[in-house]
């Protein structure tokens, strides 16, 4: 950040009074500028025992396949907005089951809440972001082709609570991985 968004001044970095780490401060106006953490929401979507996955067609990790699921809109809540972005990538109409997992990127400063969900019906189809939409059954999931350490993490979580007949919660930490 270069220019304050409240006056247009130029901001330093400094840590501010009665904080521990460094802000964009104007020292014009006096605002501080807080940077948070991004959050990712989405949902496992079923139907039967199929899962519906996005090939993504925007990087990154284009042309790799995930979860329907994006960056959280302001004004909105977590299963809204993990509704909205099936709906956007899937063009897919969900009831949403419960949180399914919390995932902390630190590195990349986001949080991705992945929901499960079943979907409503077979009308679907790939949205702007997608550049195709199926139903995959667990034999059919491209696992060299994920897009995301999250959703692997996710995906497998889900067939290992599948297999047991009872779904929880699951948190993880994800630390750096490199894609080949």
């Amino acid at each position: 950040m270069n220019f304050c968004s409240h006056c247009g001044a130029p901001v330093v970095t400094r840590i501010p009074p009665g904080d521990h780490l460094p802000r964009h401060v104007c020292d014009n106006c006096g605002s501080i500028h807080y940077q948070n953490p991004k959050v990712v929401v989405g949902a496992l979507a079923v139907w039967e025992d199929r899962i519906l996955m996005c090939r993504r067609a925007i990087e990154p990790r284009h042309g790799f396949w995930t979860l329907p699921a994006g960056f959280m809109e302001n004004n909105e809540s977590t299963p809204e907005g993990a509704c909205r972005e099936t709906l956007e990538e899937a063009g897919a109409r969900i009831s949403l089951e419960g949180m399914f997992s919390y995932v902390d990127i630190p590195r990349i400063s986001q949080i991705h809440i992945i929901y499960r969900a079943r979907l409503l019906d077979l009308n679907f189809a790939a949205g702007e972001e997608s550049l195709e939409v199926k139903l995959v059954d667990e034999s059919e999931i491209p696992w060299e082709h994920i897009a995301f350490h999250s959703i692997e993490f996710t995906l497998r979580r889900f067939l290992e609570d599948r297999k047991r007949g009872h779904f929880g919660l699951h948190t993880t930490r994800l630390e750096p991985r490199s894609y080949s």
